[in-house]
């Protein structure tokens, strides 16, 4: 009889502890939804110049060449650049979510202003402002998921990011090529498609008064009653957030040197190691090309032969195939090493932009070429969506100490946004002065040096803490 009520209570515990940790995995992925609007506005402002530029470019509206067409675009890259190395150290001073609250307000006004532009001049100098939300987004976001994630989720939640992302491209390829196709003869519908990011810009603000400040970030304060109290609404029991804790503050323990970080421990060989190799892995992500699609995709499309109302349809299809594929690889994040998956990625993409270069040779002038070009436009954007972005964003967001994260992932974006800047501003000039085969091949080599790096220096990451993945790091660094 004892045995029988003992086996009853058993499952009752255990029945218990699943459901406490089901709601806790539910509330886990509601804040990581309310945060992920960051994300999304930063796929909506990258994507929807890419149906929205050559209406933009034409006389009536705001009469650009190809110089300011590259500005126009890449402004809010080189705004981006600012704004993740800024709003890493505002983070880490007033916290994540404080400092999210007032990007998503920074969204609203700069995109408002935007779709008003009355010339290139205004348009530029808001995209960049612009750009300064988008930046702080992608640092903020990866570091608050990693700081509330737990070790299981924290893959998936991260990259959770990624999908928002390319879901907001495609949801600005779908709008765009709506608007273009129904509006066909109004020249200024580009203003429209711009001030569509005015609405996920105000659910973020909403989605910031929800979610708690990261408890990491608390302990790093002192608040630790503050974060205990977070800790258990996320965690499956009391025991846990305990648990997490103490690591958190043993780990901080063993960081006290470091305690102040500021411009001048750059001179310390293993944090300047640490920042180079976050730095390398946020260029790679954007040297191996995925913006001469996601920018100038329309541009692309009509240069091999699309007339511009197919290409902005076309587009869809390269949005749905990035959702798809980050969705793939978010689902094969916790199955395969990040070097793995880092590796394949780039060894698809650059194979792609290689067969886009030999075919653009062989077909100069057939009906094929534009077919092909899709059809590898498509293969680039499963690699790198659904291997490379989301592995990369979710490395630099493991590789940093909790007092070095806020600076680390500020450099590290900051690096990766400036790659992006030169790209988007290169590419138009590229196209028109080398030609669309030399243009693509510069990217091929671009991809072989990427291989290069991530083979020789990505750590692996995988089904470790995060205060283990930093200890073995830094361990590493030292031997050198």
């Amino acid at each position: 009889m004892e045995n029988k009520e003992s086996d009853i209570s058993n499952i009752n515990y255990n029945l218990d502890f699943s459901i406490t940790k089901s709601k806790t995995e539910r509330h886990l992925k509601t804040i990581a939804l309310c945060v992920t609007l960051g994300g999304l506005l930063f796929g909506v402002d990258t994507g929807v110049i890419n149906g929205a530029l050559p209406y933009m470019a034409k006389k009536q509206e705001l009469n650009l060449n190809v110089a300011t067409e590259g500005l126009v675009t890449s402004s809010i890259t080189l705004g981006a650049a600012f704004g993740a190395i800024f709003a890493g150290r505002l983070a880490d001073r007033y916290g994540r979510k404080r400092i999210l609250f007032y990007l998503s307000i920074i969204f609203f006004f700069c995109t408002a202003i935007c779709s008003l532009a009355p010339n290139a001049i205004i348009m530029m100098i808001f995209r960049f402002l612009l750009g300064l939300a988008v930046g702080g987004a992608s640092v903020i976001v990866p570091t608050f998921l990693s700081e509330v994630a737990t070790v299981k989720l924290r893959g998936p939640l991260v990259t959770q990011n990624e999908i928002m992302i390319t879901g907001g491209q495609l949801l600005a390829f779908v709008v765009n090529a709506i608007l273009g196709n129904i509006f066909v003869n109004v020249s200024n519908i580009w203003r429209y498609m711009i001030a569509f990011g005015m609405v996920p810009s105000a659910l973020l603000f909403i989605g910031t008064l929800i979610v708690p400040e990261s408890p990491r970030w608390l302990i790093m304060k002192g608040k630790t009653e503050t974060a205990l109290k977070i800790l258990k609404g996320i965690r499956s029991n009391k025991q846990e957030s305990q648990q997490e804790i103490t690591q958190i503050q043993a780990a901080l323990k063993k960081e006290k040197e470091v305690s102040h970080i500021s411009w001048h421990d750059l001179k310390k060989p293993w944090i300047r190691k640490l920042i180079i190799l976050g730095s390398g892995l946020g260029i790679v992500q954007q040297v191996v090309g995925i913006n001469i699609i996601m920018y100038y995709g329309t541009t692309v499309l009509i240069k091999a032969g699309f007339t511009h109302n197919i290409a902005l349809i076309t587009n869809i299809a390269n949005g749905i195939v990035s959702v798809l594929a980050t969705y793939t690889g978010m689902r094969l994040m916790n199955h395969i090493n990040r070097r793995k998956m880092l590796l394949t990625g780039i060894t698809g993409t650059g194979g792609a932009l290689a067969l886009i270069t030999l075919f653009s040779q062989m077909l100069p002038h057939s009906k094929l070429l534009p077919v092909c070009v899709v059809f590898l436009t498509l293969i680039f954007l499963s690699f790198f969506q659904g291997c490379i972005s989301p592995t990369i964003w979710l490395l630099m967001s493991e590789i940093f100490p909790q007092n070095l994260r806020g600076l680390g992932m500020g450099i590290s974006t900051f690096f990766l946004w400036m790659a992006n800047f030169l790209v988007g501003f290169l590419f138009p000039i590229f196209l028109t002065y080398f030609g669309f085969s030399i243009t693509f091949g510069i990217f091929v080599l671009c991809n072989l040096i990427s291989f290069i790096f991530v083979y020789k220096f990505a750590p692996e990451t995988r089904n470790k803490s995060l205060e283990r993945v930093q200890l073995e790091l830094r361990a590493k660094i030292n031997k050198h």
